[in-house]
């Protein structure tokens, strides 16, 4: 059985009634109706391009604090951005708490489409890593802290990794909001449960391909790849694009993470989950083994990178990660 409702912080989520339902908790989490009307870590980017070892280059919005108490990276989900409404709240919320805010896109997502030929996959992790490495020393003086979400929860877990032979400095906790810990088992949930998910995820899939083949047309020819009806038939469809990567599901397992991988970090990393997630199957995080540097927190509600409450709206997790870095001073 998955272990019981363990708190993080002072105390477990559990929201009013009203919020428990894993599908509102998934819609509202990337909903705008979440955002206030001003959002100040908006109004204080900086836009950063990052070029990275391999010549890549990534699109991050940087929010410099005055005298901050520390810098936070966020790093997006699948088809998400750096302008994604949990990657604002977050943002604003730790901005308000004095920090520095780096939101930090993957290649190709937001309106970074134009700055790379080649395509986006779930593998890329050196150049991810060098992107962090890279925004954590604009701030080298302060603590440094990663919090990802969805698959940007995946890479900060495989940053955390890598940090351990390849230590970041200043990088003191990474916090992980429902990774993704076997793609080819979330792939499949998108695709066989409610239907509502499947339709968003292929369609915002579907528009980046566009976007990717309307800047470089002589390149790639999506007409075909396009024409697929589920997750998987798409990611099947287009490996074709991908010479240097195996066949579909042996790419899914260089970025799948098994028990093994999380005995291995050398600073804090705390994961957080929730039983009624509707893409992240519960069942890989049964046998996971925590130790001193790696926290598990596995919710009864939450639903996917939501951990929502309202009137008044307040997020769980933001609080809890909050409180975690308290703790530590």
């Amino acid at each position: 059985m998955v272990r019981p409702d363990k708190k993080i912080g002072n105390y477990s989520f559990k929201p009013s009634l009203a919020a428990r339902s894993r599908h509102i908790q998934s819609i509202m989490a990337s909903s705008r109706l979440r955002l206030p009307a001003g959002n100040p870590v908006e109004d204080n980017q900086q836009e950063l391009i990052i070029t990275v070892k391999n010549r890549s280059r990534l699109l991050a919005f940087y929010s410099r604090n005055d005298n901050a108490r520390g810098l936070m990276i966020i790093i997006h989900g699948w088809e998400g951005s750096s302008s994604s409404a949990y990657v604002l709240s977050a943002g604003n919320r730790f901005y308000q708490d004095g920090f520095s805010v780096c939101r930090l896109n993957l290649h190709d997502h937001g309106e970074s489409h134009h700055l790379n030929e080649n395509l986006f996959h779930g593998a890329m992790i050196e150049e991810t890593f060098d992107a962090v490495r890279q925004i954590a020393g604009l701030a080298s003086d302060i603590p440094c802290y990663l919090l990802g979400f969805s698959l940007g929860g995946n890479f900060a877990l495989r940053i955390a990794a890598k940090n351990s032979a390849h230590p970041i400095d200043n990088l003191q906790h990474v916090f992980a909001v429902s990774p993704p810990l076997d793609p080819y088992k979330t792939t499949l949930a998108i695709d066989n449960g409610y239907s509502f998910y499947r339709r968003y995820f292929l369609k915002k899939w579907k528009r980046s391909l566009a976007k990717k083949q309307q800047l470089f047309p002589g390149k790639y020819d999506f007409r075909a790849v396009l024409e697929a009806k589920t997750c998987i038939e798409l990611t099947e469809a287009i490996m074709v694009f991908y010479p240097e990567l195996p066949y579909y599901r042996d790419y899914f397992n260089l970025y799948t993470l098994k028990n093994d991988f999380f005995q291995n970090f050398r600073i804090p990393v705390t994961v957080i989950i929730s039983r009624d997630d509707p893409v992240i199957p519960v069942e890989d995080f049964i046998n996971l083994q925590e130790n001193d540097f790696f926290e598990l927190s596995v919710q009864n509600f939450g639903g996917h990178c939501g951990f929502l409450d309202f009137f008044p709206l307040f997020c769980w997790h933001e609080q809890q990660i909050a409180e975690i870095i308290k703790s530590k001073k």
